[in-house]
């Protein structure tokens, strides 16, 4: 009798486990976590001008976010201390990043990290922003200049994650905006859950996330940063696993086995997908929204610099953040904020915002430093 997906699914939900020998199928092929690969691969040399120390610099600036896990970053070493941060084109996301505003706020998160690195080492690096418009590839040049060590947890950029789901619905201490508050500098703006602004964002974040699943352009381009099968994962480095994705126990076990990339395109997958958004969007204890004070490179490059200090601190409190961009990617969203608000307000980031009851390890996979020097 011949046997499709879905009802392999239900009766293998129904069987709770499969067993095979002593142990369970799900545990012999678990998804591939960040823990599970070495953080450089020592098949491929690195540039001969870049040390040990320069080479742990730029692993922690790798650990920055990006949409859809793109890591939108190159870096060539000029000189042993003078380094240029680049955007790589092919890693770009012009459906639903047309302007590179995404991977220029990425960009400003990795030379945050890559400062906050170096400092550690004994270096300043003193950062020159050098591109004239949001397409070129050279955006920042790095110098690294002696100057003495700083005392900064290099653990939080380590430990630092996106996580979606298991949000708790209290709001969010005062302490605890204003810590977030402070490295933004008068751009962050919390509204708590159950606010008419909140509302308001709750249902533009759904509405927008429904337009762009039904975008074929937009879903095409997402279905080349899945990754599902574990083989693809530890290839590529980089994208939405199933892991990354939050998709565990045995319903992660069969996407990673049986679902391909190109089934993300079909109706029933965005509508589990707009559903699921809509209920997350749902959880937590409110919205934070992060102003910048204009469009050009510089402040692209600064707010996403500040973001990521902001970002860096949350796990210590316990909270969560999950930036629900598709509010800024689509044309209606950006039209219902412009209606809605001064043009002197510029928002780069739509983040949801809750406590955790458990924090989880990080799981997003990231490329070798290898991968993205270049000589």
């Amino acid at each position: 009798m011949k046997i499709n997906r879905r009802s392999f699914l239900k009766r293998t939900l129904a069987a709770g486990s499969l067993a095979v020998g002593n142990g369970s199928l799900l545990s012999a092929c678990s998804s591939l976590r960040r823990a599970d690969l070495p953080d450089q691969d020592l098949s491929k040399p690195i540039s001969a001008q870049l040390d040990p120390i320069g080479g742990d610099i730029l692993y922690h600036a790798s650990l920055a976010p990006s949409g859809h896990n793109a890591q939108p970053w190159f870096v060539r070493i000029a000189k042993k201390n003078e380094w240029v941060i680049g955007l790589d084109p092919q890693r770009r996301l012009p459906e639903v990043d047309p302007d590179n505003r995404e991977a220029l706020l990425s960009i400003g998160a990795f030379a945050e990290n890559l400062a906050l690195a170096a400092g550690t080492y004994g270096y300043e690096a003193e950062m020159e922003i050098i591109a004239g418009n949001p397409f070129e590839q050279d955006i920042i040049k790095v110098t690294l200049n002696n100057t003495g060590t700083v005392n900064y947890p290099l653990e939080r950029l380590k430990q630092r994650m996106t996580v979606k789901q298991g949000y708790l619905s209290d709001e969010i201490k005062k302490e605890d905006i204003h810590a977030l508050s402070e490295p933004l500098k008068g751009r962050q703006f919390y509204f708590p859950k159950g606010t008419e602004h909140a509302n308001c964002i709750e249902e533009g974040a759904i509405e927008n996330f429904r337009i762009q699943a039904n975008r074929d352009n937009a879903q095409q381009e997402l279905v080349r940063w899945v990754r599902l099968s574990n083989k693809d994962a530890e290839s590529y480095r980089d994208g939405l696993t199933v892991e990354g994705m939050e998709i565990r126990g045995l319903k992660g076990w069969f996407v990673r086995n049986f679902i391909k990339p190109q089934d993300f395109m079909k109706p029933s997958f965005r509508k589990q997908s707009i559903d699921m958004t809509a209920k997350l969007a749902r959880q937590g204890g409110g919205w934070l929204i992060i102003t910048s004070e204009g469009q050009t490179v510089a402040d692209l490059i600064n707010s996403g610099r500040r973001f990521e200090r902001m970002a860096l601190l949350a796990r210590e409190r316990n909270l969560a953040l999950h930036p629900m961009t598709q509010y800024l990617e689509e044309k209606e969203g950006l039209e219902q904020i412009a209606a809605d608000h001064a043009a002197s307000v510029i928002p780069q980031f739509v983040l949801r915002v809750g406590y955790l009851k458990n924090y989880p390890d990080p799981v997003s996979l990231g490329r070798p430093v290898s991968w993205f020097v270049r000589s």
